[in-house]
């Protein structure tokens, strides 16, 4: 009885000890090196990580703001929607101090597009999930409200007791539980910091993205590439602040937003996890002649049971439960991507090996212990479908056909350079303009020279180049990745690799051999020089004469073959 007595008591303490040991903070699968980066201890409240999100996420030296080239470039009327916290003006509509209610009613008569899809979010009805059984998939749902809750009684925005009845118009465009509010002055487009302030865990695994990517040979700046710093990244980018054409550079800004917004992935106004979990949320970003994922992936064996099976999948159950609950059994785009040692997150850069492209620095780095790391955790996330042994075998399947690809770009890259030290791209000595600021032209071949154009800058076999590393390439590598055959041996990557190869060398043959002819016609003619004009000298002067028209046809004949050559290539 004793025994048993005491047993009990045991039980209890333990019970009475985890419970007050239970951290007060946002933790979940928020990685250690936000905390750390922050400053701001893992039991820090809810407030607390959030002001210290917050004063980050809006400090102009850790990434916010217009960038250093601002002086550039000036918003046109769509960037507002594209950085609201930057550009965002309420309209001056006159409508004044508006309610809760009447903000739903006005706007069922002006936009009934965003009222009917507020009614089908999970925003719109908070009480009908809170009633879902244990048993319902969605019923994981219900302690987010309560961490919301949590979250928004921390930061005073809801009183002790307080629950939230719905998520309506006013929370996000005015402030959560706000009543009233005026839409001449306060009326906001939220960015990700105001979507924060509810889903605060999300906000701070997206945010950590700053902190666990950390190159070794500083092959990419910190944090990059990454979603939490993609608009950072895009107004740093020389051509794209230097272009005239702004709509046009608008078009990279269009997906450079997730740094700025959260409806990237989750479409305003339902904020559907149904839809940010299919592969399609992410294709209007990750599609294209330079990073095609989404058309690889379709395309690989894993797209093609997804787009034959996956209409018999559970969407609604989360994405850590999609293989057991949900009845999913090939992997998507988020369940690959958001998933590192077993959890699953918004970070998802935690496995990024390769960057956005392959470099020499990359490759020649590879079995660094950060690299290892990185690989090891790939091996996790392909087993939960495949055996260790056939992981490892792909994983590094992709690196050597990278390498392989990699390989022949340097060579051509070789080519360019030095067409460029010798002064014989076409124009380079008689029309090459200066690109604008802030470009800094650095060799032949650039970035730039996809989007900014004039004279002969930059020349056809540079534009070949940068396709060469900034398409094919690119391509060459995603079509691995993603298990499409198609995507790195013919329809793209490896074929098309050769093919701007083989013009590349072809060029280079045509410009050097018209420059020897070239050199060739000039010797001669001064060799000649005094010949023709010896005046006294008749014999000399026709035969000095015919000479130089036999050298000038022969040289024209060549430019045509060469020519000829040069477009049938």
């Amino acid at each position: 009885m004793t025994i048993n007595l005491s047993r009990q008591l045991s039980g209890l303490m333990a019970l009475v000890i985890a419970f007050f040991m239970v951290p007060t903070g946002v933790q979940a699968d928020v990685p250690d090196e936000l905390y750390t980066a922050l400053k701001v201890s893992k039991d820090a409240s809810p407030k607390e990580l959030y002001d210290a999100l917050t004063k980050r996420y809006y400090d102009p030296k850790q990434g916010y703001g217009k960038g250093s080239h601002a002086d550039l470039w000036e918003p046109i009327p769509i960037t507002k929607y594209l950085a609201p916290s930057l550009f965002y003006k309420p309209p001056q509509a006159g409508v004044g101090d508006s309610t809760r209610a009447q903000c739903v009613e006005c706007h069922t008569s002006v936009t009934p597009g965003w009222v009917h899809s507020w009614k089908k979010s999970d925003h719109g009805k908070l009480d009908e999930l809170r009633a879902l059984p244990d048993s319902d998939v969605r019923a994981y749902k219900k302690k987010i409200i309560t961490d919301v809750e949590a979250n928004l009684r921390s930061m005073g925005k809801l009183g002790d007791g307080e629950t939230l009845n719905e998520v309506g118009c006013i929370d996000c465009h005015i402030g959560p539980n706000s009543q009233t509010g005026n839409h001449e002055t306060q009326l906001r487009l939220p960015d990700a910091a105001a979507c924060g302030q509810c889903h605060l865990k999300e906000f701070a695994e997206r945010e950590s993205e700053r902190d666990t990517i950390t190159w070794p040979q500083d092959q990419w700046p910190k944090g990059r590439p990454s979603h939490a710093l993609d608009y950072k990244a895009n107004v740093e980018t020389a051509v794209w602040a230097a272009m005239s054409q702004r709509e046009v550079a608008e078009g990279c800004t269009f997906c450079h937003i997730n740094q700025n917004k959260c409806d990237t992935c989750h479409t305003r106004h339902e904020f559907s996890t149904v839809e940010a979990r299919k592969p399609e949320a992410c294709s209007i970003c990750h599609n294209g002649v330079d990073h095609n994922e989404f058309e690889n992936y379709l395309l690989s064996k894993h797209g093609t049971i997804y787009q034959t099976r996956g209409d018999t999948w559970n969407w609604q159950a989360r994405l850590e439960d999609s293989m057991t609950k949900g009845n999913m059994h090939a992997p998507t785009c988020a369940f690959c991507h958001m998933e590192y040692k077993g959890e699953f997150s918004h970070n998802l850069v935690r496995k990024v090996r390769w960057g956005f492209n392959p470099t020499p620095k990359i490759a020649d780095n590879l079995n660094h212990e950060w690299f290892a790391d990185r690989k090891d955790a790939w091996k996790e996330t392909c087993s939960n479908c495949h055996s260790a042994s056939f992981s490892d075998a792909y994983l590094e399947y992709i690196d050597k056909g990278t390498i392989d690809g990699l390989k022949v770009e340097q060579d051509a890259r070789k080519v360019i350079e030095q067409l460029h030290k010798d002064g014989l791209l076409i124009g380079q000595k008689t029309n090459r303009p200066t690109p604008p600021k802030p470009i800094k032209e650095e060799g032949a071949g650039q970035f730039f020279g996809l989007f900014w154009a004039k004279g002969n800058n930059p020349s056809k076999i540079e534009y070949e180049f940068a396709e060469l590393w900034e398409h094919h390439l690119i391509k060459h590598y995603k079509g691995l990745a993603h298990a499409n055959p198609g995507g790195y041996t013919y329809t793209d990557g490896w074929s098309q690799i050769i093919k701007s190869y083989a013009r590349i060398q072809d060029e280079n043959t045509r410009l050097r051999d018209m420059a020897a002819l070239k050199a060739q016609v000039a010797k001669l003619v001064k060799e000649r020089r005094g010949g023709l004009l010896d005046m006294d000298n008749a014999p000399t002067r026709r035969g000095s004469i015919g000479l130089l028209g036999l050298v000038l046809m022969i040289f024209g004949g060549l430019m045509m073959l060469l020519r000829q050559r040069s477009r049938a290539v």
